[in-house]
């Protein structure tokens, strides 16, 4: 797909956009205060559902171009990636009980490779590509931040997003689809199949 450079500029600024919004939310919800009786990890799920959503559409988008060619035979240095463990950190405590999922590594391959990632490693994953990425952008190498982005989404965050997708899709599907037991309801089915029970020993 070509493009002319005005067309280029506004493409990357779209990109840049998707890619901000991306960071500002897995860094707002990594920040969120611990609340009793608050599930928070799962309260934050539909907002990471859109974010990643849309995330990968950006990424779809990188990828129906032509391969971005950067002007310099080497990458510029970006200067040092940001430290984000203390946000993968938090994110693991956010999530925890929710935290691990399996995934199928290459469905092509023979056998398939059945991994056990985490949400808080994937999601800091991608945050650290996409951010690399941005600090050529806001130098102002467009092509260079386009060039990564696109290459860095084809051989890492693009299948991390499109497995934490598949995963947080997962879990707002059982909270959604299955029904809630809490303690008064427990009890209620505990003495319904007691009652069954002895009704079925007096036949």
């Amino acid at each position: 797909m070509a493009t002319d450079s005005e067309d280029l500029t506004e493409f990357a600024e779209q990109i840049a956009d998707q890619v901000r919004s991306f960071l500002i939310s897995v860094r707002d919800i990594a920040a969120q205060p611990d609340e009793d009786g608050v599930d928070e990890g799962l309260a934050s799920l539909p907002y990471l559902l859109l974010e990643v959503s849309q995330l990968l559409l950006a990424g779809g988008r990188l990828g129906a171009f032509e391969d971005f060619v950067p002007e310099e035979r080497f990458e510029s240095d970006a200067g040092p990636d940001p430290d984000l463990d203390a946000m993968r950190d938090r994110l693991a405590v956010l999530f925890e009980g929710l935290d691990e999922y399996a995934e199928v590594f290459d469905p092509y391959a023979a056998p398939p490779e059945i991994t056990v990632n985490r949400l808080s490693d994937d999601l800091t994953a991608i945050a650290t590509d996409l951010v690399h990425g941005l600090a050529h952008y806001e130098e102002g190498r467009v092509v260079e931040a386009l060039w990564w982005w696109q290459f860095s989404y084809v051989s890492t965050w693009g299948a991390a997003a499109s497995a934490v997708l598949r995963a947080i899709q997962s879990l707002i599907a059982h909270d959604r689809l299955e029904p809630a037991h809490d303690a008064e309801t427990e009890a209620t089915d505990r003495e319904l199949v007691e009652v069954a029970e002895e009704a079925v020993q007096r036949r």
